[in-house]
């Protein structure tokens, strides 16, 4: 017996890991591809009756909905870059996988056989499509931080 340091990995939940990166990549789809839908003052009267309170507070209703707009918009723009930039870190093949597959304005309406038999040439078989896939949805989940443990 040596000096060798050894020590277990925790054991990943593929199935929960999986779901986890592809809702996140569903996410990214939706903040990419769907225009933010900006809260707007309301600007009406209204008939209710307001009590107000001490006279030194002020609201201000168009303020709060502007800060809301800008920081919204920033963390669609972060989520983003932080998704494209673990996507582009891949190596080739699953880069390409994974933006064929989940992040084109299309992805809704491909199925994973649309993928492996026509987007890649040669096209590949599915059990090599399904290994690619995989290694592509662990350095994500790693990358992301959406690995999920499976419980002891």
């Amino acid at each position: 017996m040596g000096n060798q340091l050894s020590f277990m990995l925790p054991e990943i939940d593929r199935k929960e890991t999986q779901q986890a990166v592809e809702d996140a990549l569903e996410r990214y789809r939706l903040f990419k591809y769907l225009s933010f839908e900006e809260r707007e003052a309301s600007i009406t009267a209204s008939s209710e009756v307001r009590y107000h309170g001490p006279t030194n507070e002020t609201s201000d209703q168009t303020g709060s909905i502007a800060a809301y707009n800008v920081d919204q918009e920033k963390m669609r723009k972060d989520f983003c870059f932080h998704v494209e930039r673990a996507v582009s870190r891949l190596p080739k093949m699953e880069r390409f996988l994974i933006e064929e597959r989940y992040m084109s304005l299309e992805t809704e309406y491909l199925t994973d056989y649309n993928v492996y038999s026509f987007k890649f040439q040669p096209p590949i078989s599915e059990k090599t499509y399904s290994k690619i896939r995989w290694k592509a949805f662990y350095k994500l989940a790693l990358n992301l931080s959406l690995v999920v443990l499976k419980n002891s």
